[in-house]
Formats: C-alpha cells, sequence, structure tokens
C-alpha cells in the first residue's frame, strides 16, 4: 500500500515521502529563454492524491538580482521516497546530484553566472536568442563518462549516490527565498492537468516544458525549436567554465560534438565566481528587481520566431 505524510515547511510548500519511487526524467528540449534575467527552473516529478505528476521545465523571471534556482529533489530514507523542495538563494545547493542537463548535472550550475546585476548565459547548455540577449557565453565541454543516467531520485536501490559537501550543508541552514508565485501556479496547473499523471502518460509527458510558468496552451502549439537538449546519455565535464568552476556532470546539447569554443560575450569573472555569484567587490545588489526590457513581449505576443524542431527524441 502507498502511504503519503505531509508536513509545511517554512514557507508552507507540502513536503511528501511516499513509498514508491519517481520515474526516471523524460528526455526534453529547452525553448526559448524569453528575455533578460529569466532563470531555467528543470522539470520534475511531483506528487498527488493520483500519483506522479510532471512539472514542466520552464523560464521564471529570478525574484531578484543575484539570486540563483537550487532545484527540488527526491530522495529514499528509511523506506520512504520525500521530496525536498527548490529555493532561491546566492548560490545553489543541494539537490541530491540529480541530472536535471540544462547547467544543472548534478553539482552546482554551470548555465551561467550574475556580473554586476546582469545574468550571463552559458550558450552550451541553454538556449537562447542572441538577438535578444546579447550577455552571452560558450564554454567547453569533454566527455569523460558514458554511463550517465535520468533517474530522478538520490539514494535506495538505483538512486543516485551523493551526498552534500560541508559547504552545502552550511548552505542549507541559511534562509532561502521560496519559490515564486509564478513557480507555484505552475505547478498546480500542472497538477490539474491528467495527462500529466505518470500514470497517464507512462512517464513521457506531452508537454515536457513551457516558455514561461503556466504557458501550457502555447507549450500544446509551439515548435520547440533546435535547442538544446537534457538527453543524458553520459557524464561530462565542464572547462573553461567562468569563476574556475570544476567537475559539473550532466550534459550538452546532444548535435553538438564536444570541441573547445571560445568565450564570448563575457566580462571578466573572478575565481571562485562560477555559481553565478557576482564578482567580488561587486554588489549582491539585494532588493534590486529583474525586470523585462521595455517592449520584450510577454507570453502569446511576439515570441521570436523558434528554428525548426529537430526532433524529439
Amino acid at each position: 500500500m502507498m502511504i503519503s505524510i505531509m508536513t509545511i515547511c517554512s514557507w508552507s510548500q507540502v513536503v511528501v515521502s511516499v513509498r514508491i519511487g519517481p520515474p526516471v526524467l523524460p528526455v526534453y528540449e529547452q525553448p526559448f529563454c524569453p528575455a533578460p534575467g529569466y532563470m531555467w527552473v528543470p522539470g520534475y516529478w511531483a506528487w498527488s492524491a493520483d500519483g506522479y505528476y510532471w512539472v514542466p521545465g520552464t523560464w521564471v523571471l529570478a525574484p531578484e538580482l543575484g539570486l540563483l534556482w537550487t532545484p527540488g529533489y527526491w530522495a529514499y530514507n528509511d523506506g520512504v521516497y520525500t521530496w525536498y523542495p527548490g529555493y532561491w538563494g546566492p548560490v545553489v545547493g543541494f539537490y541530491g546530484g540529480i541530472n536535471y542537463g540544462f547547467g544543472y548535472f548534478g553539482v552546482g550550475y554551470q548555465g551561467g553566472y550574475w556580473n554586476n546585476g546582469a545574468f550571463y548565459y552559458n550558450r552550451t547548455v541553454n538556449n537562447v536568442n542572441v538577438t535578444r540577449i546579447n550577455t552571452t557565453y560558450n564554454t567547453t565541454i569533454v566527455n569523460n563518462n558514458i554511463n550517465a543516467t535520468r533517474v530522478a531520485y538520490n539514494g535506495g536501490t538505483g538512486g543516485i549516490n551523493a551526498r552534500p559537501t560541508v559547504e552545502e550543508e552550511t548552505f542549507a541552514r541559511e534562509a532561502h527565498r521560496a519559490p515564486t508565485q509564478a513557480q507555484l501556479t505552475h505547478e498546480r496547473a500542472a497538477s490539474t492537468n491528467r495527462a500529466m499523471l505518470a500514470s497517464v502518460n507512462q512517464g513521457r509527458p506531452s508537454i515536457t516544458t513551457t516558455p514561461r510558468p503556466g504557458a501550457f496552451a502555447r507549450a500544446e502549439t509551439m515548435n520547440s525549436g533546435a535547442g538544446a537538449h537534457n538527453r543524458q546519455t553520459q557524464n561530462l565535464q565542464v572547462q573553461g567554465a567562468p569563476g574556475g568552476a570544476q567537475g559539473a556532470r550532466g550534459e550538452r546539447r546532444t548535435n553538438v560534438h564536444a570541441q573547445s569554443q571560445t568565450m564570448q560575450g563575457q566580462p571578466p569573472s573572478p575565481h571562485g565566481q562560477g555559481q553565478g555569484m557576482p564578482p567580488q567587490g561587486q554588489p549582491h545588489m539585494q532588493g534590486g528587481q529583474p525586470h523585462e526590457p521595455q517592449g520584450q513581449a510577454h507570453e502569446g505576443h511576439g515570441e521570436p520566431h523558434e528554428p525548426r524542431s529537430e526532433g524529439h527524441h
């Protein structure tokens, strides 16, 4: 029999424990980043009274300049799988070693970093339209290990064997920012869509991503584009990443071979800023609110033309 145990965390999210693990993460393409300041929040399996359901990956406007998203994750302990919700903070914390792709390769974040109030996107792992966003760069990614996995939980039989570092444990005890209202609304919308249920889609949801939170209708009709994939066929190491980031595990665009690439559009980033922290001496800009530049299109209006899809896998 399946049993759920519910408690309430500090920002009134529900933490759920169940006796059956989540399905593997589906393979999907990432839609274009809609505007500067948006952060990629990877898709995940959530739980409801009807079982697991998929919450599509989406681009979310950061609630404050300098903040990064730490994804939530499932972990097996004492016979149950417990969901640890994601949160916003100045660095990326522990997320179970889960390889969500698109810069979230199990440890830290290789998708970009903040510098002097602007977010710089790593185009190797993000789908960014450079005519709309010019704060971009590329890194070198080398294939080191072919034994990757799309398992969506930490610990237990078949789970990811990863434990938080001392730094990650310290950060876990610090104050964090809750998911934005847009994120919570996005998750609720997914929970009411029966097509998202694993029992209905057999672990292959028809909507895997949305261009913005809650934009399910647009996701059903849009061309997904020839962007980055989260296909986790190999473990990879990022070399030459800004700020000396090292040892990131995960994947890159699957239709491009690993090769040396030149940093482009990237201001200097001192050592130690590889997880998106502002450079030393630069303000965190606490209280600053990211916003779309005047003239940027909102959902459903004036979206950039997306390239032809190279197909779902």
